[in-house]
């Protein structure tokens, strides 16, 4: 969730950033409602469960036919809750995100894991 200019086009997908200015208000939202006393990484883990939850359920019955509308509402919820988690815990989601994708490409490299979705140990 990098604070920046805002979208992109890379690769023929969106470009994920956060732009500050929303990062900000994210942040005022959770203060003016005095929730921080709330955000423990905890129940902010439980938070971001529910909440991918709640996008899941929007593909239960269907991997086509679902409402974009409801599935950009969870989705935003889930950002918004990992945007508090990273606050609470005073972490930098470019740094945890490069960090996870360094052991990722060394767990799947290329040439095993191209074209298969098989877990890491049976390649």
């Amino acid at each position: 969730m990098k604070a920046d200019s805002g979208r992109q086009e890379h690769g023929g997908h969106q470009k994920f950033e956060m732009k500050q200015e929303t990062i900000e208000r994210i942040r005022k939202f959770t203060e003016d409602r005095d929730w921080e006393q709330f955000h423990t990484p905890s129940n902010l883990a439980k938070s971001i469960s529910i909440e991918a939850g709640e996008l899941l359920e929007c593909f239960q019955w269907s991997d086509t036919d679902f409402d974009r509308e409801h599935v950009k509402e969870e989705l935003a919820d889930v950002i918004v809750y990992c945007q508090n988690m990273l606050d609470e815990l005073g972490l930098d989601a470019d740094e945890i995100v490069n960090a996870k994708m360094d052991k990722n490409e060394a767990k799947y490299p290329v040439e095993k894991a191209k074209g298969n979705a098989l877990k890491y140990d049976k390649l």
